[in-house]
């Protein structure tokens, strides 16, 4: 096992010198192509964008109010056992409706929206339908919702686009003026030949949570409208040209104004009323359920439960106010973002960036990076997506602090190549090297300077630092490094290389301080002594290795002629 370990540690070291900070680059490379097909194929990318989404938006300090002239009329669970009593169980006779915006008009609301499909006759009641049509006709300030089904069932459908009011082509003269297309209508005439109609179609994402509204549709050249979008029309709102928005969520469910519509209903055919005379002058008034039963409940990025009603408050108070949520959208800023902050960290890498200095930079600039998607969707009305990009740059410094590590292992394991306890004499080559300058050395500048060295010899060898700083007599050394390679004697091959790498060591040593950025006038000393460990290796031999090299340093006629950093040998 020990010799299974000790050939797995010279093939990973030999790999790691071959490789030397390519591997950075071939890491680099291979993310690349991971997020190209993540974003064309995968989109695992997007799907994180959603959840951190879902998590900001839910918690955010600063969130706008909802528009407080909007209120819903709720035909709530109360409200369906309260008219049970006198018009049955649900559906309710139209009358009802007719009744209910008769009575409201008096009140002069800016518009009344219902979030209800009117699709069916109702057989029993016919009288009841007639009211309500024409009351409805003597408005125009009341909007209905039709329904898109799906595109499969086009072909199918007897309705032409020309046939419903209010939808015009998408680009003037390159529509098809003989497609079909597969809707549920209101059963009401008025309702229909007002043009005041929308979809009111919800689309969530894929993993079933709502988060946009789509507010048109362009099918076949035609251009159908939301119920947010025609709503936005009547009253003259900003309209995006988008096909649809991310919406800027109020707060949890039942943020907006509600009123009970059996409550509201009976005080308005009482004699004596009990609620405000002007309760909806100038307000936009929806009329929907948050009725279990009735099951217009939705999942949102707000909440499981969301009252379907209310996410087509929120929608039209968007429209109102053009402060829908801006998004990078595309897979385009994706990838750009993403591989921005790849080949960045891998820069960082591949300059042998001091490594404790990197990690502090990398955690420092994604948590910044959350930190401002979390301010922008607070401050800005937008969501800056760097969630996808944060977690490849972070998966590309995992893999590549790990493979720093075990390079740097493998090379530990390797520095005594060779070499076997009791197997005969071990040769150690030591190289002091004192670094004299004005301006004292900082850890990250011998850090940097020690994976300079290592990276300069082709055979393992081992680097510690000796600082000034340090007190006592080991301050009168300077800042030293020391290098050291230790072999069996067997190892001729090896010995060759280590004296080989010593010397090249040796002329590159003034240009690598130099490259540290050092005054001109540095000092760079050094000197290389040989000496054999002999049987068991003991602290007491490595204690007069050391010495008799700090001894030839400085009386060694080679370490007498000094260099400086800027004349390198």
């Amino acid at each position: 096992m020990t010799k299974l370990k000790l050939l797995i540690g010279q093939w990973l070291a030999n790999f790691t010198r071959r490789l030397q900070n390519n591997f950075y680059l071939y890491l680099a490379a291979l993310l690349t192509v991971f997020v190209l097909l993540d974003a064309s194929v995968f989109h695992v990318g997007e799907n994180m964008r959603q959840k951190a989404f879902d998590f900001m938006v839910r918690h955010r300090v600063v969130a706008p109010a909802p528009d407080q002239d909007i209120v819903i009329i709720d035909i709530n669970e109360a409200s369906l056992a309260a008219m049970a009593k006198e018009y049955g169980r649900w559906p309710w006779p139209r009358q009802v409706f007719g009744e209910f915006v008769e009575n409201i008009q008096s009140q002069q609301p800016r518009a009344i929206v219902f979030d209800v499909l009117f699709s069916d006759a109702d057989l029993f009641n016919p009288d009841s339908d007639a009211y309500f049509n024409e009351v409805i006709a003597g408005t125009d300030n009341t909007y209905f919702p039709f329904l898109r089904l799906p595109e499969a069932h086009d072909k199918l459908s007897l309705v032409q686009p020309g046939m419903i009011p209010g939808l015009h082509e998408a680009v003037p003269s390159q529509s098809d003026p003989n497609a079909t297309i597969a809707v549920v209508l209101p059963h009401f005439d008025a309702a229909v030949q007002s043009g005041r109609l929308g979809t009111h179609n919800i689309y969530p994402d894929k993993d079933g949570i709502v988060r946009e509204y789509r507010l048109y549709r362009d099918d076949y050249g035609w251009r159908l409208p939301s119920l947010p979008m025609t709503v936005g029309l009547g009253l003259a709102y900003p309209l995006p040209d988008v096909d649809k928005v991310l919406l800027n969520w109020r707060g949890k469910p039942f943020s907006y104004q509600y009123a009970t519509f059996s409550d509201v209903f009976q005080d308005m055919a009482s004699k004596v009323k009990q609620r405000p005379a002007e309760e909806f002058k100038d307000k936009i008034v929806i009329i929907g359920s948050t009725a279990a039963s009735l099951g217009d409940i939705k999942a949102t990025a707000m909440d499981k439960t969301f009252p379907g009603v209310e996410i087509l408050a929120t929608a039209i108070d968007n429209v109102k106010h053009d402060d829908y949520l801006w998004v990078l959208r595309g897979s385009l800023p994706y990838v750009l973002i993403s591989l921005l902050l790849i080949w960045l960290t891998t820069l960082a890498f591949y300059i042998n960036m001091d490594r404790d200095k990197l990690t502090k930079l990398f955690s420092g600039t994604q948590i910044g990076l959350l930190v401002l998607s979390y301010i922008g969707i607070n401050l800005a009305d937008a969501y800056l997506d760097f969630t996808g990009p944060i977690a490849w740059a972070v998966m590309y410094f995992s893999v590549a602090k790990i493979y720093a590590l075990a390079n740097d292992r493998a090379l530990q394991r390797w520095l005594a190549y060779g070499v076997k306890a009791g197997a005969g004499s071990t040769h150690a080559q030591l190289m002091p090297v004192i670094v004299e300058s004005r301006e004292p050395l900082g850890d990250a500048l011998l850090k940097k300077l020690k994976r300079k060295i290592e990276l300069a010899s082709r055979t393992p060898c081992n680097v510690d630092i000796i600082k000034t700083a340090q007190s006592g007599i080991w301050g009168l050394f300077g800042d030293m490094v020391l290098v050291s390679w230790t072999y069996a004697e067997t190892e001729a091959a090896y010995a060759a290389q280590a004296k080989q790498d010593a010397s090249q060591l040796a002329a590159q040593l003034p240009a690598l301080v130099a490259s540290l950025g050092l005054p001109t006038d540095t000092l760079v000393r050094h000197a290389i002594h040989d000496g054999t460990l002999a049987g068991e290796q003991t602290a007491s031999q490595w204690r007069t290795l050391f010495a008799q090299a700090i001894i030839r340093l400085e009386h060694d006629e080679t370490s007498l002629n000094a260099s400086t950093t800027g004349s390198p040998a």
